[in-house]
């Protein structure tokens, strides 16, 4: 049976490969944008629970972690909508 880090390790080439298949496929910019930083923040999340080893630690600091993770997904999102727009 698998631990939950061979698990992550797998998810982590998966969403890798997809990352670089997917954006030929996509034909709208912002789509294919929110899509990549999608995967990231899934692979953030993953590394962060299984590698970081935060997943025994309290609620308050996996949110944390959780939240900037979001937070840096999100400006990135806003970086690359203005550029679509300019």
């Amino acid at each position: 049976m698998p631990d939950s880090v061979d698990v992550t390790w797998i998810a982590l080439i998966g969403l890798a490969l997809a990352t670089v298949l997917l954006p030929p496929l996509i034909p709208r910019a912002l789509l294919g944008n929110a899509l990549l930083l999608a995967f990231a923040a899934l692979k953030g999340h993953r590394i962060a629970l299984d590698f970081m080893d935060i997943r025994a630690v309290p609620a308050l600091w996996r949110g944390l972690v959780a939240s900037w993770i979001l937070i840096v997904l999100l400006l990135a999102w806003l970086a690359s909508a203005l550029v679509a727009l300019i």
